[in-house]
């Protein structure tokens, strides 16, 4: 594990709190299960070029699917 997994994993991880945060206030699915995601997944992906593709798409879905 280098450097920069440990800060996108800390950046996807803010990030994915604040998803989880606003899907669980306004009792919205999609974001709240995107954050959940985003908090996980860092510690499963070890190339940094993969997390940092998968991170930003989770990122996007909320705006692409609504429930």
């Amino acid at each position: 594990m280098d450097t920069a997994s440990l800060l996108w994993g800390l950046l996807f991880g803010s990030i994915g709190f604040g998803f989880f945060w606003y899907g669980k206030n306004q009792k919205a699915l999609v974001p709240a299960l995107c954050g959940m995601v985003l908090m996980i997944f860092p510690y499963f992906i070890s190339s940094t070029l993969l997390m940092v593709a998968i991170g930003m798409a989770l990122i996007v879905i909320p705006w692409f699917i609504r429930f």
